[in-house]
């Protein structure tokens, strides 16, 4: 109910403020704003990162090599008898020593149980797992909340069921978290699929853009958020922010606010990868980002206030946290313009309908060159193909964002809150041998 009605008052003050704004101020000038609000962050990132990396090759930092903690690797599990057998294989040829593997089957219906045993029997060392009860709080975070009463780690890493890594990815990452105040690190993920079709493109390319905006964040000691798949945590400060939500349905988002809220910073580790399934069919990929969205939303409505009137969060942080809202508002502001010309049109009064319109090639043309920029420094693209992968990746966003914005608005404020993890669906085209074998 709280979500509800605090979202209710910002969309009614965003509504009265457009008018208002719209009376002294040309349309769309007011979409244009937020749009070149949006293009000053995003040229603060791209000159910090730039500073950087002058400042690194003048006075090179050396990360510790020598911090190397007992490493406690949980991955959820519901369903996954296609993937688990292949990604902890994978998991186990890591170049490095000190860790165990926590498998938590959340009430599988197929053969996953199988798999686990089998695996577990042959590496018992290494290898673990249990089956949740049927009576057993739904979501991800609840399965997390379990499985660190249990583990032994220094450190809590968090894989996907369908997650690869490099041999080399924790002797690469960790050296991360040697610094005492930094409580996370968040490696680069990247689509293992991208090649089957111009979706999964599409979200490799998302990914990519991503990268190039955690690294920003980073290089400013921003608000780097956690990616679910591929991050580390100390468990120091997971007790800290007393483990996950059970309430969220992006955990990852969550608890990136919470320690942020208790002043420890989250690294973004660019040396190393998690590769993990982009989703192949359009409507499972409108219901993944759907709850992205919805869990995005719903964690600022939580934690706004404490995001600005907190004394443990740096200002810096604060208005690196902030500058993303804009990835919403500009959405339903938009929405909102053209609803105003609308009305305006039905009453036969004035309106700038055209010049409102405008504001779409604006969009476009200014994320066509981030993600240009992106893709040929992060996914080393030709220019020709950098360009046409960016135009494919910018139609796609516009196609799904916008509307899944307002969808999500409309949901929060007028539908029941449902706890759905949401589950997307791994290996369509792939299967395990130990599962032929129980088939």
């Amino acid at each position: 109910m709280k979500d509800r009605i605090t979202l209710a008052i910002l969309i009614i003050f965003l509504w009265i403020f457009l008018i208002i704004f719209q009376k002294y101020i040309p349309a769309p000038s007011s979409i244009y704003i937020v749009l070149g609000f949006m293009a000053f962050y995003a040229i603060l990132i791209q000159t910090a990162q730039y500073h950087q990396k002058r400042k690194l090759k003048k006075h090179p930092i050396k990360l510790d090599n020598t911090y190397e903690p007992f490493v406690s690797i949980l991955i959820p599990a519901h369903n996954e008898e296609n993937v688990i057998e292949n990604t902890l294989l994978n998991i186990l040829s890591v170049d490095y020593n000190k860790y165990e593997i926590i498998v938590i089957d959340d009430r599988s219906t197929d053969n996953t149980a199988f798999v686990l045993n089998k695996l577990s029997q042959k590496y018992p060392e290494k290898v673990k797992y249990y089956t949740r009860k049927e009576d057993a709080f739904p979501g991800k975070s609840a399965v997390l909340n379990e499985a660190i009463q249990t583990v032994q780690g220094e450190v809590i890493c968090v894989f996907d069921a369908d997650a690869k890594i490099n041999p080399d990815f924790f002797k690469k990452i960790l050296p991360y978290l040697a610094d005492p105040d930094t409580g996370a690190v968040q490696a680069r993920k990247v689509i293992s699929n991208k090649d089957i079709n111009l979706l999964t493109r599409c979200q490799n390319n998302e990914y990519a853009l991503d990268t190039h905006f955690q690294r920003g964040r980073d290089a400013i000691r921003g608000a780097v958020e956690l990616r679910g798949n591929g991050q580390l945590i100390k468990k120091e400060a997971l007790i800290d922010v007393k483990g996950w939500n059970n309430y969220s349905i992006t955990d990852d988002l969550d608890i990136s606010t919470r320690l942020h809220l208790k002043n420890w910073d989250i690294r973004f580790c660019i040396d190393t990868e998690v590769y993990e399934e982009g989703v192949v069919k359009f409507l499972p990929l409108l219901k993944q980002r759907r709850r992205w969205v919805e869990g995005s939303i719903r964690r600022y409505l939580d934690y706004f206030t404490p995001v600005l009137f907190s004394r443990d969060v740096s200002l810096r942080v604060s208005l690196d946290m902030l500058a993303y809202i804009s990835e919403f508002v500009l959405p339903l502001w938009l929405v909102f313009e053209w609803c105003i010309q609308g009305f305006k049109i039905i009453r036969g009064v004035e309106h700038n309908i055209l010049s409102s319109l405008t504001v779409i090639p604006a969009i476009f043309i200014f994320f066509l060159f981030g993600l240009i920029y992106s893709l040929r420094k992060y996914n080393k693209l030709g220019l020709f193909q950098a360009i046409k992968q960016a135009i494919e990746t910018v139609i796609y966003v516009v196609i799904i964002w916008p509307p899944l914005v307002s969808f999500i608005v409309f949901k929060i404020i007028f539908m029941q809150r449902t706890m759905d993890w949401g589950k997307t669906v791994h290996g369509l085209e792939s299967s395990s041998e130990l599962t032929e074998e129980f088939n």
